[in-house]
């Protein structure tokens, strides 16, 4: 098929606005992770095995994301098959974060992130199966959100992660978050407008989830913000609760839906990254009483975390427990303890995919020139309102990420 220019013309814009129609991202610049699909363009997956597949139509975040009236930019880079918490694959150089080219942007949408980051454009269209959206956005300086599970559905798009994953927007500010998610929105009439009435808030501050280990520098920057939500007269008590158990869940249906959709890759001639090989052969003897054991444990993990909202509103952590680091160069060692190189550096994020709970990240100031970001976690449907609390927050820290960039990378 012939392909369109991926940006809408200008002309179409134009009448638009004339005829009263524009949506409400008309003329938004956004970029589009390459896990969803744009009719007419190469999805690639971020694999060899899918470079030259051209879509035949949108899938559903990105037809949302039309409807609204956003200029597609581009498409974004991400790890194979979205499988790593870093953005590296085999069709080109990994991505690099604009707040120091030498560090990662995260994964798996680091290259919405760095778009965003770098100013190419508002907004970047992420997935969030496993932190994929928030540590990114964490590294990059950003404000990534992931929506309450099942609400925001790439209908006719990729499938990975099915169990836990959202779409969702990297953004610059909460505002446009919300503006994003709104357009995203299933049935594209949820709302763009906070909350007239903030209200104390009742928080779980939980400076170490499962007593994994932070950088130093890293959990007073979060702790501090946590300092600013006492003083919006919130009710802020710090606290441990359980989110033990998530790995258990999370790998083996993950390895399962790998092994089911993409195992027939390990027979076939085309180049897999080493970390995608590692999943298929791991997914080859997975036990299937494992994967049995991991259902049946899913809904009882959602219901135990469900119960904490009993008791608070709102769940704060740290976003990742380290800064970026060093393209290639993940820590096996944090505040002088060994971690596992697959979650040690961002063990924080994925109880949340695995509960399904409303989890938004934003910046809560810098290390050595990087950043870093706090975690708002809310009950299921709570999206709004998580939001509003993350705007209040933002407002009261005034944080100014992109100041730091050098002129390179910031725009006004």
């Amino acid at each position: 098929m012939d392909e369109e220019p991926l940006w809408w013309p200008v002309q179409r814009l134009v009448d638009a606005y004339r005829s009263g129609n524009a949506g409400p991202l008309a003329s938004v610049p956004v970029s589009i992770n390459d896990a969803f699909h744009i009719e007419g363009h190469v999805t690639t997956l971020g694999s060899f095995a899918h470079a030259s597949d051209v879509a035949r139509h949108d899938s559903g975040a990105v037809r949302r994301l039309r409807r609204a009236g956003a200029v597609f930019v581009g498409k974004t880079n991400v790890s194979e098959f979205c499988q790593s918490a870093t953005t590296d694959n085999l069709l080109g150089p990994d991505t690099a974060n604009p707040f120091d080219p030498r560090r990662t942007a995260g994964g798996s949408s680091g290259g919405a992130a760095a778009s965003v980051a770098s100013g190419t454009c508002t907004g970047g269209l992420g997935s969030d199966g496993g932190g994929s959206i928030r540590i990114p956005a964490s590294f990059c300086g950003l404000v990534g959100f992931k929506p309450t599970y099942g609400t925001i559905d790439d209908d006719g798009g990729f499938r990975a992660f099915s169990p836990f994953i959202s779409a969702g927007p990297l953004v610059r500010c909460v505002a446009d978050a919300r503006s994003l998610h709104s357009a995203l929105s299933a049935d594209g009439t949820g709302t763009n407008d906070a909350p007239a009435g903030r209200g104390r808030r009742r928080i779980a501050w939980c400076p170490k989830p499962e007593g994994r280990p932070i950088d130093a520098d890293v959990g007073d920057v979060v702790a501090a913000a946590v300092t600013r939500l006492a003083a919006c007269g919130h009710e802020v008590s710090p606290t441990e609760l359980d989110f033990g158990g998530w790995e258990e869940i999370f790998g083996p249906l993950v390895l399962a839906e790998e092994g089911e959709r993409r195992g027939h890759l390990l027979g076939g001639p085309d180049e897999l990254t080493w970390y995608h090989r590692r999943s298929l052969v791991a997914a080859e003897h997975l036990d299937l009483r494992v994967v049995t054991a991991a259902r049946s444990a899913l809904a009882r993990y959602r219901e135990r975390l469900d119960r904490y909202f009993c008791d608070y509103d709102v769940i704060v952590t740290p976003a990742t427990a380290t800064t970026a680091f060093e393209l290639g160069c993940r820590p096996t060692a944090i505040a002088g303890e060994p971690v596992s190189r697959l979650w040690g550096a961002f063990p924080f994020a994925v109880p949340f995919n695995v509960s399904g709970h409303p989890a938004v990240v934003l910046p809560a100031g810098f290390v050595d020139g990087l950043p870093v970001a706090i975690q708002l976690i809310g009950r299921h449907g709570g999206d709004t309102e998580l939001l509003s609390l993350a705007e209040q927050l933002e407002t009261e820290l005034d944080i100014r990420p992109f100041a730091r960039l050098s002129p390179r990378w910031s725009t006004p």
